[in-house]
């Protein structure tokens, strides 16, 4: 019942008889009232008469050959279309049961023939009343449940920046204070391994010209064990400089990740945000006394360089794979309670050995694709056409704040105009996947 602004809405009214004589009398009654007055001889005629041109209210006679009112009633209430439509029934039937059946099937009102004008015109007034109340009712709600969606949006949206500005700012100054000191060793290791060959190229050089050792001398070779110290050292020093090169990386790793120089859309290697990410995990990925070691499967393809936010990104792909090694430890837990045994299962077809499987791939030339997969105990269809509502999480209470998936979701989605979905089922693992374009124009 929209209304226009330059002629106000006058309401269509369906009149439906297999008498004609009633339906020219209530056509008259109503047209003179000022409402469009539509007709139908029977009830087939009505459902058609209805899907063509939705009434705002129906007139339906209950006794029609073929199809009476009731069934008429009850395949408008059906219909998912007209079922909000109100109806009021005609008929001669003035028996109580009568009218409890014509409630029972979706009637909002009863009259009894013979009618008399002014009830007929007062019950339609009503209901149309009631009809222009429910549709306003149901317009605010709809704008209340809009409002409340955008809401929660900006809450979630609130959450996601202050997270990642804290997580940002800590990670980027762990890697500054961690980047000077490593620096300092890294590049003293060259120097310092220079300076112990050139003594050691001496003290071999003392062993050539002067073979016969004092005593005391000779008692300090033996003491310290001079020749495995000889050997020993070029395997220190080595040591120590893949030691402070494993933490440049792990440095760089984590200036990556946190990318805070780096707010604009631009191009990346997305093999290289995942592989932060799991250099970051390696934590968790390990063997523990009550956990066996995750697995990592990468089965990479060609992708070119993505354009996209980096650091949004890298948090979807943080959220999914922490997601994956809950899900994984979980499975492992109930895989040792069931075997009853203190110690790591053994991988076994009952138990096998927790995995998440990385894959890319390249869909088309315009688009890539990015899927998490896990081998743990899946989700329930129940639940999965929630996983992306804000603070909806399948963990146990106090394990989750249920936006890690409604942030992806956004980032994905909303930020990159791209999809993610995921497919699971019960014991069967879970896996999501990310689909963004390759080229994005900043909006």
């Amino acid at each position: 019942m929209n209304s226009d602004l330059t002629e106000p809405y006058v309401e269509n009214i369906l009149v439906v008889d297999d008498t004609r004589d009633n339906l020219r009398l209530l056509s008259a009654m109503l047209t003179e009232k000022g409402y469009v007055v539509r007709k139908a001889l029977n009830g087939q005629m009505a459902l058609t008469a209805c899907l063509t041109v939705l009434p705002d209210l129906i007139l339906l006679d209950v006794m029609m050959p073929g199809m009476d009112g009731y069934e008429v009633c009850q395949k408008l209430k059906e219909n998912e279309k007209t079922r909000d439509i109100p109806v009021i029934f005609i008929s001669a039937l003035n028996d109580v049961l009568d009218k409890v059946k014509a409630f029972d099937v979706g009637a909002t009102d009863y009259i009894t023939k013979p009618f008399q004008e002014a009830e007929v015109l007062s019950r339609v007034g009503n209901q149309l009343k009631l009809r222009s109340l429910q549709i306003k009712v149901q317009e605010k709600n709809f704008l209340l449940e809009k409002t409340l969606g955008e809401l929660k949006n900006a809450e979630v949206q609130l959450v996601q920046n202050e997270k990642m500005l804290a997580l940002g700012q800590l990670v980027a100054g762990i890697a500054h204070e961690i980047n000077n000191p490593i620096n300092l060793i890294y590049g003293n290791i060259t120097y310092i391994k220079d300076y112990i060959i050139d003594l050691l190229s001496l003290l071999e050089a003392y062993q050539q010209e002067y073979p016969n050792s004092t005593a005391k001398i000779q008692q300090i070779v033996d003491t310290i064990d001079l020749n495995f110290l000889l050997d020993d050292t070029h395997n220190i020093i080595d040591a120590m400089h893949r030691g402070a090169e494993r933490i440049q990386h792990l440095v760089l790793s984590l200036r990556n990740f946190s990318r805070l120089d780096e707010a604009e859309m631009k191009p990346v290697n997305i093999h290289e945000g995942i592989d932060n990410c799991l250099l970051m995990l390696q934590h968790r990925l390990r063997q523990t006394e009550t956990h066996p070691p995750i697995q990592v499967i990468k089965d990479y393809g060609n992708l070119p360089l993505v354009t996209c936010y980096a650091s949004e990104i890298n948090q979807v792909f943080m959220h999914l794979l922490n997601n994956a090694i809950d899900a994984l430890k979980q499975v492992t837990q109930y895989s040792l309670l069931a075997s009853g045994s203190q110690s790591n299962p053994l991988a076994t077809s009952q138990y096998p050995l927790p995995t998440i499987r990385i894959c890319t791939e390249l869909i088309g030339s315009h688009t890539v694709r990015i899927r998490i997969a896990d081998n743990g105990p899946g989700i329930p269809e129940s639940v999965q056409s929630r996983l992306f509502d804000p603070f909806f999480t399948t963990k146990p209470p106090g394990s989750g704040t249920g936006l890690g998936l409604s942030i992806s979701y956004q980032i994905v989605v909303q930020k990159h105009r791209g999809q993610l979905f995921c497919c699971s089922s019960p014991g069967h693992g879970a896996e999501f996947a990310i689909e963004i374009p390759v080229h994005q124009t900043e909006y």
